[in-house]
């Protein structure tokens, strides 16, 4: 993350408190990541105004002290984060609390259920590219619906024009390799 080194000392600080966990340190998307059993439990990162930690199944935390928040309001199910502005503001006592209850909501197996996948209409932008080119229609109609669902919302999340004819110009070779959007996490 872009923002680690304005924050290092109080990521420091919090990955001291969190290796004091029965928690296994992993790295993924370039982060590290505490998992209990195979399974994400706690992360930590900086950002532009404030450094935080997050719990993958955070939702199912009783969340006591009222400190938990939902990141992207109406994106993130489950994830919560627990922000901070200063070192003053990490109370090891409480994180280990949260971070005790996260591994038990991991041994309870507790998940959200997924939403019933919902087919989606392209969008006029998308539709017009599909219908103009016979080979990005055919490659288009090959994926999984999942797989067109991700384009589909990727392409319709920008408000400006430009962004999304940027984006469409970005995905047409991917689409035609008959490749997700996100295929490169899912390893």
């Amino acid at each position: 993350m872009e923002y680690n080194e304005r924050w290092a000392e109080e990521l420091s600080l919090l990955s001291s408190v969190i290796a004091k966990a029965p928690l296994e340190k992993a790295i993924k998307w370039g982060s590290e990541v505490y998992t209990y059993n195979g399974k994400n439990v706690v992360s930590y990162g900086g950002f532009r105004n404030f450094f935080a930690l997050w719990f993958y199944n955070g939702v199912f935390l009783q969340d006591k002290y009222g400190v938990l928040i939902a990141a992207s309001e109406g994106k993130t199910r489950s994830l919560r984060q627990w922000r901070f502005t200063s070192l003053a503001e990490v109370d090891e006592k409480r994180i280990l609390e949260y971070i005790t209850e996260a591994i038990e909501v991991e041994k309870k197996g507790l998940k959200i259920k997924p939403e019933k996948f919902q087919a989606m209409a392209p969008s006029p932008l998308l539709a017009g590219a599909l219908k103009a080119d016979g080979n990005l229609q055919a490659a288009f109609s090959k994926l999984s619906p999942g797989k067109q669902k991700e384009y589909i919302l990727y392409l319709d999340e920008p408000k400006q024009e430009n962004t999304k004819v940027s984006r469409l110009e970005k995905i047409i070779p991917m689409i035609l390799q008959g490749v997700g959007l996100h295929d490169k996490y899912k390893k």
